[in-house]
Protein backbone atom coordinates (compact mmCIF):
# COMPACT_ATOMS: atom_id res chain seq x y z
CA UNK A 1 0.00 0.00 0.00
CA UNK A 2 1.54 2.82 -0.75
CA UNK A 3 1.26 6.67 0.68
CA UNK A 4 0.35 9.87 -1.39
CA UNK A 5 1.73 12.81 0.19
CA UNK A 6 -1.10 15.75 0.26
CA UNK A 7 0.23 18.38 -1.95
CA UNK A 8 -0.21 22.13 -0.95
CA UNK A 9 -0.41 24.79 -2.13
CA UNK A 10 -0.06 28.48 -0.95
CA UNK A 11 -3.07 31.24 -1.58
CA UNK A 12 -1.12 33.35 -4.03
CA UNK A 13 -0.66 30.21 -6.23
CA UNK A 14 -4.56 29.35 -5.74
CA UNK A 15 -5.59 33.29 -6.39
CA UNK A 16 -3.44 33.28 -9.54
CA UNK A 17 -4.58 29.65 -11.05
CA UNK A 18 -8.24 31.23 -10.36
CA UNK A 19 -7.73 34.64 -11.72
CA UNK A 20 -6.02 32.56 -15.00
CA UNK A 21 -8.39 30.32 -15.36
CA UNK A 22 -10.70 34.02 -15.69
CA UNK A 23 -9.17 35.40 -18.33
CA UNK A 24 -11.18 35.53 -21.92
CA UNK A 25 -10.10 32.72 -23.94
CA UNK A 26 -8.79 29.99 -20.96
CA UNK A 27 -10.48 27.71 -19.85
CA UNK A 28 -10.59 25.38 -16.36
CA UNK A 29 -9.44 22.69 -17.63
CA UNK A 30 -7.00 24.16 -19.77
CA UNK A 31 -5.10 26.38 -16.65
CA UNK A 32 -5.31 23.25 -14.43
CA UNK A 33 -3.49 20.85 -17.29
CA UNK A 34 -1.05 23.35 -17.53
CA UNK A 35 -0.59 23.89 -13.56
CA UNK A 36 -0.52 19.80 -12.96
CA UNK A 37 -3.67 19.31 -10.94
CA UNK A 38 -6.98 18.51 -11.30
CA UNK A 39 -9.54 20.79 -12.59
CA UNK A 40 -11.97 20.20 -9.86
CA UNK A 41 -9.35 21.64 -7.58
CA UNK A 42 -9.67 25.21 -9.49
CA UNK A 43 -13.77 25.42 -9.54
CA UNK A 44 -13.20 24.44 -5.64
CA UNK A 45 -10.95 27.28 -5.00
CA UNK A 46 -12.83 29.37 -7.72
CA UNK A 47 -16.00 29.00 -5.42
CA UNK A 48 -14.49 30.09 -2.14
CA UNK A 49 -12.74 33.30 -4.06
CA UNK A 50 -15.93 34.44 -5.64
CA UNK A 51 -17.87 34.04 -1.79
CA UNK A 52 -15.17 35.07 0.37
CA UNK A 53 -12.90 37.53 -1.97
CA UNK A 54 -9.69 38.39 -0.79
CA UNK A 55 -10.08 36.60 2.49
CA UNK A 56 -10.21 33.36 1.05
CA UNK A 57 -7.12 31.07 1.45
CA UNK A 58 -6.37 32.17 4.74
CA UNK A 59 -4.13 29.10 4.80
CA UNK A 60 -3.13 26.77 7.30
CA UNK A 61 -6.18 25.90 9.05
CA UNK A 62 -6.95 29.30 9.78
CA UNK A 63 -10.04 31.15 9.44
CA UNK A 64 -10.82 33.99 7.27
CA UNK A 65 -12.25 36.59 9.71
CA UNK A 66 -12.94 40.25 8.93
CA UNK A 67 -11.34 42.99 11.55
CA UNK A 68 -15.02 43.02 12.71
CA UNK A 69 -14.94 39.30 13.42
CA UNK A 70 -11.91 39.25 15.42
CA UNK A 71 -12.53 41.90 17.40
CA UNK A 72 -16.40 40.50 18.34
CA UNK A 73 -13.93 37.12 19.22
CA UNK A 74 -11.28 38.94 21.21
CA UNK A 75 -14.43 40.52 23.04
CA UNK A 76 -16.41 37.67 23.67
CA UNK A 77 -13.17 35.95 24.78
CA UNK A 78 -12.32 38.48 27.67
CA UNK A 79 -16.31 38.20 28.50
CA UNK A 80 -15.51 34.23 29.11
CA UNK A 81 -12.55 35.24 30.94
CA UNK A 82 -14.58 37.80 33.34
CA UNK A 83 -17.64 35.66 34.05
CA UNK A 84 -14.74 32.92 34.97
CA UNK A 85 -13.06 35.05 37.58
CA UNK A 86 -16.27 36.50 38.85
CA UNK A 87 -17.54 32.45 39.41
CA UNK A 88 -14.13 31.81 41.29
CA UNK A 89 -14.27 34.97 43.46
CA UNK A 90 -18.13 34.46 44.42
CA UNK A 91 -16.72 30.22 45.35
CA UNK A 92 -14.29 32.02 47.34
CA UNK A 93 -16.32 34.36 49.38
CA UNK A 94 -18.80 31.62 50.17
CA UNK A 95 -16.08 29.61 51.76
CA UNK A 96 -14.39 32.20 53.70
CA UNK A 97 -17.60 33.21 54.52
CA UNK A 98 -18.41 29.53 56.33
CA UNK A 99 -14.84 29.34 57.51
CA UNK A 100 -15.59 32.55 59.82
CA UNK A 101 -18.70 30.95 61.06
Amino acid sequence: MSVQNRRKYDSDFKRNAVLLAQQPGRTVPGVAEKLGIKSARIYQWRKSFNKKGELAFPGNGKESLTDDQKKIRDLEKKLKDAEMERDILKKATAIFSRSQI
